[in-house]
This record gives C-alpha cells, structure tokens and sequence, in this order.
C-alpha cells in the first residue's frame, strides 16, 4: 500500500504540538493519521488533502443550564474525531465513518430539512451546510474520511465534535480559514436543534470548538461570553475520570427535551423568556402558587438552574483563585441536585434500569471512605456517564471496584487538551 513520508513529515510536528511528546502516544497518533490518509486516497480521489482534529468536550459545571441563558464550565479532551478531506467536482458533501464503515451524502444544492432525516448524521450535514449559507459563507463540495476516538454513547459529546468538524472542513476548504470557532459552534448547534431534533444549548460545540477549559456566559444566546481558566488537576495530585456505564442515548430525545421545556415552562408564568430571567426572590415568593398549576417538577427543575447557575460563578471564582477543595464541594453539591432536583439520573419511564444511580451510590460511599474526591452526573443524563474527579493514588482500587459492574475500561483517565479545532495540515 502506498505510504506518504511527505505528508507524514508535514504532519510529525503538529502531531507532537496536539497530543504532547509521549512516545507511545505520539507512535500511535502517527499511525493513526497514516493510516487514515491512505484510507482516504484508497478509496477517493482528491488534491490538497486537509487533516483537522476536533476534540471531544466534558462538562465540568452547569449541568442542563446553558439552554436557559445559563453559565457552564466546560473543557475539551484528549479524545477526538479526525478527518482527511479534500474538495470535490460533483456538488455534494460525502463524509464517510471509519468507525460505522458508512459513507453519508448531502447534496449542497438541496438543504432543505427533512423529517425522515432526524436524528441523523445526515441532518447535521445538511443543516450545517445551510447553516454556512444562510450566514453568508461559502458551501462546496468536498469528501471527508473520518474517524472518532469520541465514541456514539460514550457522553463526551461524538454529536457536538462532529458538528465542529464538518463546520471546520468547509471553513478550511473554502472560507480561508477566517470563520471564528464561536460561529462554527452557533452553526453546528443550530444543525442540532432544527435539523437532528435535539434541543440542545450550545456548550458542548464551543467547548470543542475553543480548546482549553472555558468559563461560558449564555445570557445573550448568540454571543456568549467566553473566559479562558487555567485548571491543571496534576497539580493537586487530582485525575478526572469519567465512568460510562454501558446505557445508551438513544429515545432519549424526548427526556432531554422536557428539562428546557420545563424549565421555559416556569419562566413563562413568571413573565419570563427564560430561567435566567428569574431571581431566586421571584421564584420562592410565587412557590406556593406556582405549585398549583405547574405541578412539582418543572418547579424543582427551576430551582437546579438558579442553584445551579450560582454554583458555576463561585467555581470559577475558585479556580482563579486556587481553591480546588472548595470548588470540589460544589462538583459534589450539583452532583446532589442533579439527583434531587433536576431528576435526569434515569428516565422515568424504565425506572427498573437504573447504572447511573448505582454508578454514582457506589462512588459516593467509596469517596467517603478515603475522605477525599467528587462525583456528579456528567452531560445530558438519563443514561451514560458519570464525572469522578480522584486522586491518582486511588484510580486502581477504584477502577477494581467498579470495572466488574460495567466491564472493562469503563473507567477512562481523561486529559483536557488545550487546543479547539485544529488544521494538522
């Protein structure tokens, strides 16, 4: 099979710049971009290959809060999707999954939305693609060959670093470049929330789409605010795990749509467009009246965003300032609420299966055991992963303590990675 030492060369110093100078890793990346490139070439045609990584995000605070204008800390990861691509003559966008072995085709002529083409990947290209062209960037064709580390399921949001991809291939092939990742983030989430059917916020698309740990202000919806945070968990001795438990996302749309739709619910009969409109003075004077025609839930939901959303300025405060413990007790406090309050641990309608719950009961007791760590539900909820932030010294006992309920490698030792989207070449 042909081999490309030129683009290889190309490749080796920006390969070392994106996932660091460990040999086994940098060995395996290499191999993993090689491989990839002469996938493509085998099975397409295509000058000036294109090679851009996105990474996968987690969430760090403000669990369900950014699509009522809330505040959220997010970080990318050491996970990504990665992707070849190269313009094409023939006027469609062909992205094709090495993971899925599954060649998807949207024409860039025909982007309108479709029903039958909900919750797709094929959704999120078209929408994406008439997203770039309702704002005025410029749309072509062109073939990507992808694959993702940021696996369907796993929590760490596959959907959001897909988006970012597609969006990063057409900024590259045919907007120079200039588009800035806070747009390519607005386009992938509009892609989700009128194309795939999902109504998502936007944090998990900036995340991927800047790099880094961020501090994400919603209240203005299209223009968020965004803060850089430096936070280095080794310095305290600290590792982030996230734990997937094996429970899978899909019909869940419907229970992830009625958390902002609940929550919208209660703003409305305070006069409100939104969650973050309300005062926590508003909210418990009008309590007793409120309980009468919009049942207990959507009320309880309501009060993890405007507990939450306070939880997420005093962490932020606390990292600027060092105070890793007392930030730690507030990963705890949302971990409570989101059991509690926002009740998105399990869907309502199988309560019989319920690995979060156990997941988070068996982690709670083990951390109060070595009297040190957080844990809290991690995304979306109702089914995947929960977040554990452990001192290294613990990873072992703890991996052996859970491993044999949700299988092997469940437990992954994640790493923020400091770059957003990125061109490799």
């Amino acid at each position: 099979m042909k081999e490309y030492p030129k683009m290889m060369s190309v490749l080796e110093k920006n390969i070392e710049y994106l996932y660091g100078n460990d040999p086994a890793i940098l060995d395996r990346q290499k191999k993993r971009f090689n491989s990839l490139c002469r996938n493509f070439q085998d099975r397409y045609t295509g000058e000036d290959l294109r090679l851009i990584s996105t990474p996968g995000r987690t969430e760090i605070s403000g669990n369900h809060t950014d699509h009522n204008n809330g505040k959220v800390i997010a970080a990318s990861i050491d996970l990504d999707t990665v992707g070849v691509a190269a313009r094409n003559d023939v006027r469609n966008v062909v992205l094709y999954s090495g993971e899925f072995q599954k060649e998807f085709i949207v024409s860039v002529d025909d982007l309108d939305a479709r029903q039958e083409e909900r919750e797709s990947t094929t959704a999120l290209m078209r929408g994406i693609l008439k997203g770039f062209k309702e704002n005025g960037y410029a749309i072509g064709g062109c073939t990507c060959y992808l694959q993702s580390d940021v696996h369907v399921g796993s929590g760490l949001s596959s959907s959001a670093s897909i988006e970012v991809l597609i969006g990063s291939v057409l900024n590259v092939l045919y907007n120079d470049g200039k588009i800035d990742p806070l747009e390519i983030a607005r386009i992938g989430r509009y892609a989700e929330n009128e194309y795939f059917g999902k109504p998502c916020g936007m944090m998990d698309q900036v995340a991927c789409a800047y790099g880094g740990v961020v501090g994400i202000d919603f209240e203005n919806q299209n223009k968020p605010k965004i803060e850089k945070l430096e936070f280095d968990l080794r310095t305290y001795g600290y590792c982030l795990l996230i734990v997937d438990t094996g429970s899978i996302h899909n019909d869940l749309t419907s229970e992830y749509a009625s958390v902002p739709g609940e929550m919208r619910k209660v703003a409305e009969a305070f006069g409100k467009r939104n969650c973050r409109e309300i005062s926590r003075e508003e909210f418990f004077s009008h309590l007793p009246e409120f309980r009468r025609t919009l049942h207990e839930r959507p009320l309880l939901r309501a009060l993890h965003f405007l507990e939450e959303n306070e939880r997420v300025e005093k962490q932020i405060v606390f990292l600027k300032q060092g105070r890793f413990y007392d930030f730690l007790a507030l990963v705890n406090e949302s971990g409570n609420s989101s059991i509690k309050l926002l009740q998105n641990i399990y869907p309502p309608n199988n309560a019989l299966q319920q690995p979060l719950s156990l997941g988070l009961a068996l982690t709670e007791r083990y951390i109060s055991s070595v009297g040190e760590g957080a844990v809290r539900i991690h995304g979306g909820g109702f089914a995947g992963t929960y977040q554990v932030f452990l001192p290294s010294r613990h990873i072992v006992h703890y991996r052996n303590l859970i491993e044999p309920l949700f299988g092997i490698d469940c437990v992954k030792n994640l790493k923020i990675r400091k770059q957003g989207a990125f061109t490799l070449l």
